[in-house]
């Protein structure tokens, strides 16, 4: 089981769990699944984007959706963590509650893609754990996207070229997993973030305390 901060155990910082994929690859799901398993705690950071809202998604839940002079607004401010442009449409993420949660010893989970993984492990480096799903081919990435019946035929193709592109990042990434299976790829995830918890570096004040305390008695 995998032991939050509520439970005893010593303190850590907090992290940064970073999932990217092609469109199409399943990672919104997987998300969801991670938000869905109670006893990781994790929190979902909520970007903001100027795209249109589709019918399926909620404002405030899946994005938080705002206007261009609002998002270059907030750009300028220096106000968000990440941006990109993506299909001709803005994405950012706003620093302020990412922070607040970290701060907490609390973790993290950003649904982003390959530009925002980038900016984000440059601002605040040793914090980001960064994973990348693959499809198990583009056949089948072609099949879930036209599944989906939310694009027209030449924005499926669009997003099948971008996919080839994002695909060519992998190495960027500390974890690649192909999501062949979704069970198999979700208890990888959960395997990770398990290892990447323990990390020393990440509750190396609360350990010297403790090896302090421990040393300290006869």
């Amino acid at each position: 089981m995998i032991r939050t901060q509520s439970e005893p155990g010593l303190p850590r910082r907090g992290l940064m769990l970073i999932l990217s994929s092609p469109s199409g690859a399943g990672k919104t799901t997987l998300t969801r699944m991670l938000l869905q398993t109670k006893e990781l705690d994790l929190t979902l950071s909520i970007s903001v984007t100027t795209r249109s809202r589709r019918s399926s998604e909620v404002d405030g839940i899946h994005y938080t959706f705002i206007s261009k002079k609002q998002f270059e607004a907030l750009r300028d401010a220096g106000e968000l963590l990440e941006w990109a442009e993506v299909h001709g449409n803005f994405y950012g993420t706003p620093r302020e509650p990412v922070e607040k949660v970290l701060a907490q010893g609390r973790d993290v989970l950003f649904d982003i893609d390959y530009q925002g993984t980038q900016q984000v492990r440059q601002a605040v480096g040793s914090d980001v754990v960064t994973i990348f799903i693959l499809p198990p081919s583009i056949a089948e990435l072609r099949s879930r996207l036209e599944r989906r019946a939310e694009d027209p035929p030449d924005v499926i193709a669009r997003r099948l070229d971008n996919a080839r592109n994002e695909i060519r990042r992998w190495t960027q990434y500390d974890y690649v997993l192909i999501n062949a299976d979704l069970q198999s790829t979700f208890d990888d995830l959960h395997a990770i973030l398990t290892a990447e918890r323990r990390r020393a570096t990440r509750a190396q004040q609360g350990i010297s305390a403790f090896v302090e305390k421990l040393l300290a008695n006869r």
